[in-house]
């Protein structure tokens, strides 16, 4: 081989391996689909081995939170109520069972339920405060939970203010022995299937929680009896706007196979504003309904 053809071997042999050297110099990332082969190639980011889990917390229970164990130490039931999350929220725990520091058998509470199968938790229990309503009218002395006898007075004030007349009361809270001699006359006088439709047995009576006013239609020229109660313009407003003020009909028209008592316009249960608007809101018809309870129609035994 002539020295001007090993020359011009060697240059070419250059030329390749400097080539060679700018390729392997330029990002290898693949070209994106649709792109131009001409355009400078993009690194694409290194693909993850695995996804990483995503750390879901679990929201806590209504008996985890401090507020409710606050409230609840208190004996604030409204508070009670609004850190479980609102009536809705507090009713929807306690009827799936997720509460269980919530107690519907504590006489103290206002979400407590009575009835034929549920009965109270000692038989003779009684509210610890009771108090008595400053500007109701009433047949007797009034006495009931204090916060359901503040709420009383504004139901009946509002009443008169919206031209509906004036509401007053017949009968409120009722101790264990008082309930033994209303039910007892209401037997004598009925017979005991009869009495069983409008008087609870002793133990088993939403008047011995202090909850509980049985209302009537007053006027200038006195105040009515419980049957003259319904078909009145007071009984039509309290259907109406009860709720406003905390407190629900217990015992619906049409509703004695779940709460075992006939049609009672007049008698009103407090359950604190924040549950009587679930309550209203949510269209139930029955408390019993209201916690997921099974309907109490007879007595258990």
């Amino acid at each position: 081989m002539t020295a001007r053809r090993w020359l011009g071997l060697s240059a070419a042999i250059a030329v390749a391996v400097a080539a060679a050297v700018v390729l392997l110099s330029i990002p290898r990332g693949p070209v994106a689909e649709g792109a131009d082969a001409g355009a400078p190639l993009v690194e694409r980011p290194p693909v993850a081995e695995t996804l990483p889990v995503p750390r879901i917390e679990a929201a806590p229970g209504v008996c985890e939170s401090p507020d409710v164990q606050a409230a609840l130490a208190a004996g604030d039931d409204e508070a009670v109520v609004r850190a479980a999350g609102g009536g809705e929220a507090f009713r929807a725990a306690v009827a799936a069972g997720a509460a269980p520091c919530i107690s519907l058998t504590d006489v103290n509470r206002q979400w407590v339920v009575v009835n034929k199968q549920h009965q109270l938790d000692p038989v003779d229990a009684a509210p610890a405060s009771l108090g008595s309503p400053s500007a109701t009218r009433s047949i007797r002395p009034v006495v009931i939970r204090p916060d359901a006898a503040a709420a009383l007075d504004a139901l009946v004030a509002a009443a008169q203010q919206a031209g509906a007349g004036e509401i007053g009361v017949l009968s409120s809270y009722r101790s264990f022995g008082i309930q033994q001699q209303t039910y007892a006359q209401n037997v004598s006088a009925e017979g005991q299937a009869e009495a069983d439709l409008s008087s609870a047995r002793p133990g088993h009576s939403e008047h011995q929680t202090g909850t509980t006013v049985d209302v009537i239609a007053c006027g200038a020229g006195g105040c009515g009896g419980l049957d003259d109660f319904g078909g009145t313009a007071q009984a039509a407003w309290v259907a109406e706007h009860a709720w406003e003020f905390g407190f629900i009909l217990r015992y619906p028209d049409g509703a004695t196979g779940i709460t075992g008592y006939k049609y009672e316009p007049w008698h009103l249960r407090y359950l604190g504003p924040e549950l009587a608007r679930a309550y209203h809101d949510g269209g139930w018809g029955t408390l019993e309904e209201f916690f997921g309870l099974p309907p109490a129609p007879d007595y258990a035994g």
